[in-house]
C-alpha cells in the first residue's frame, strides 16, 4: 500500500497542536519481564496488538487516536508491538504513528503473509518502509503460510544482521498438529499462539513444548477480540482478584495468562489509551499461583 503523502500532510497539519505529536522522549521501564530463551534478553510481558484496532486508513483523526494508543502504552512501559500485512493499514498506521512520538526505542514483530519465497521477500521490505524503520527486532511467518518458503529467508535475514528473532504464528486454536512439527525440527526464536482462561488447549503440548526447545511465546486474542470481556464483565470482579493487584477482569485475564511460565507476552488490542495502561500494569505486582489460576478458570467458565 503506497502511502498517500498528502493525506499524511493534511492529518499532520490538522493535529499539529496536538501533545501526542510531541516526541517521546522517555517512558517508564519498571514493567514485569519475561526473558526470550534464546538470547537471554528481556521484554515487558505486556505488549500491543493491532487487528482491527489500527486498521482506520487515512483518517487523520483515528491515526491520532491510535498514535494516542502508541504513547500511553510506551509510557507505561510496554515496548512489544505486534502487526501483520493482514491487517489493512495498521503498519502504516503504526509507521505514521512512531514518527509523530519521536521514533521511541520499540521491539518491532510483524509477519510475512503471502505465498512464495520472492513474493515473501517483497512483502517484508514493504512492512519495513510503512514501519519506517531499518529492521525488524521479529519477523513471523502468519499463520503457518508457506512457512517452508519463508523461513529459509528469515534466517538468512538473522545471519546477516538485518532481522532479530524469527517465529512462526497461529491463531483461533488452529493447526496445532503442524505448529507442534514445525517446532520440533526448526530452530525459532519465538511462537505465536492463543491462549486464555477458555482457550486452553495449548497447555497440554504446545507450551511445554516451547519450554523444552527454548522458543518465546506471544499469546495472542487474550480477550478472544472482546467476546471474553464482554461475557465476564456481567459479573462484579471476584473480591479476591484484589490479592494479585487486579482491579479489573481484563487484568486478572492478563495475569492468568502470564503467569504461566511459558509466556513471554501477551499482546491485547485497544482502541482507548486508558486501557493500553491498565493492560500493561497487570504485569506488574503479584501474579496467580496455581489455586488462584483454577479459581479463574473456574470463574470465567461460570460467567
Amino acid at each position: 500500500m503506497d502511502l498517500d503523502r498528502r493525506v499524511l500532510l493534511r492529518g499532520l497539519a490538522g493535529l499539529a497542536a496536538s501533545p501526542i505529536l510531541q516526541p517521546l522522549a522517555a517512558f517508564a521501564d519498571t514493567t514485569s519481564e519475561r526473558v526470550i530463551p534464546s538470547t537471554g534478553e528481556r521484554i515487558p510481558a505486556v505488549g500491543l496488538g493491532s487487528w482491527i484496532t489500527f486498521n482506520v486508513g487515512d483518517d487523520p483523526t483515528a491515526r491520532g487516536e491510535c498514535a494516542a494508543v502508541i504513547r500511553a502504552f510506551l509510557e507505561s512501559g510496554g515496548r512489544l508491538i505486534d502487526s501483520s500485512p493482514m491487517y489493512g493499514s495498521s503498519q502504516e498506521v503504526i509507521g505514521d504513528a512512531l514518527t509523530r512520538l519521536g521514533r521511541p526505542n520499540i521491539f518491532a514483530a510483524t509477519k510475512v503473509w503471502t505465498s512464495g519465497r520472492n513474493a515473501g521477500g517483497a512483502q517484508i521490505e514493504e512492512s519495513r518502509q510503512l514501519w519506517r524503520i531499518k529492521r525488524f527486532d521479529l519477523l513471523q511467518v502468519h499463520n503457518l503460510l508457506s512457512w517452508e518458503d519463508h523461513l529459509p529467508t528469515l534466517y538468512a535475514m538473522k545471519k546477516a544482521g538485518t532481522l532479530r528473532y524469527v517465529g512462526l504464528t497461529t491463531s483461533h486454536g488452529r493447526r496445532h498438529d503442524e505448529l507442534e512439527a514445525v517446532m520440533r525440527r526448526e530452530p525459532l526464536d519465538f511462537i505465536q499462539v492463543t491462549y486464555n482462561p477458555i482457550d486452553r488447549e495449548v497447555e497440554q503440548r504446545i507450551l511445554p513444548l516451547a519450554r523444552e526447545r527454548r522458543m518465546a511465546v506471544i499469546i495472542n486474542r487474550p480477550f478472544q477480540q472482546g467476546d471474553l470481556i464482554r461475557r465476564v464483565e456481567r459479573r462484579p470482579l471476584p473480591a479476591w482478584a484484589r490479592e494479585v493487584g487486579a482491579t479489573s477482569w481484563a487484568q486478572l485475564i492478563l495475569k492468568f495468562i502470564v503467569s504461566h511460565p511459558s509466556v513471554t507476552c501477551v499482546i491485547p488490542a485497544t482502541t482507548a489509551p486508558a486501557h493500553a495502561r491498565e493492560n500493561v500494569n497487570a504485569a506488574r505486582g503479584a501474579m496467580p499461583d496455581a489455586a488462584m489460576r483454577r479459581k479463574i478458570i473456574s470463574a470465567v467458565e461460570a460467567a
